[in-house]
């Protein structure tokens, strides 16, 4: 998959509460990821929820929520209307972020 094939800059996107650390190693993964998956070129654009109500403008389902052109990677897994830390269910069980692998694999299949 590259930029070309979404008709324009694939926009990535990582949204996080101040108060869960697991945005840290979400985006550390994400990063692996996208560079395993050839789109090294990409910018991760990380944002801060500060609120509730600024949870409810986006797909939100808790700290961190990966988007790739503003759609949640993980969406099967539910969207939150509080700001709260996020559980994704990984190889080794529960945990704060989704392994490089996992994260690699959802941007293939975002890609098709």
């Amino acid at each position: 998959m590259s930029a070309s094939e979404h008709d324009g800059v694939v926009k990535v996107e990582l949204l996080y509460i101040d108060d869960c650390p697991n945005w840290v190693a979400a985006a550390r993964n994400l990063r692996k990821a996208l560079d395993a998956v050839g789109l090294s070129q990409l910018e991760i654009n990380y944002r801060m929820l500060g609120s509730g109500e600024e949870a409810d403008q986006v797909p939100f389902a808790g700290s961190p929520t990966i988007l790739l052109d503003g759609a949640d990677l993980f969406s099967a897994e539910g969207k939150s209307y509080m700001a709260a830390c996020r559980l994704y269910s990984t190889p080794s069980g529960p945990a704060g972020s989704p392994t490089t692998e996992q994260l690699a694999e959802a941007i293939a299949i975002h890609g098709r």
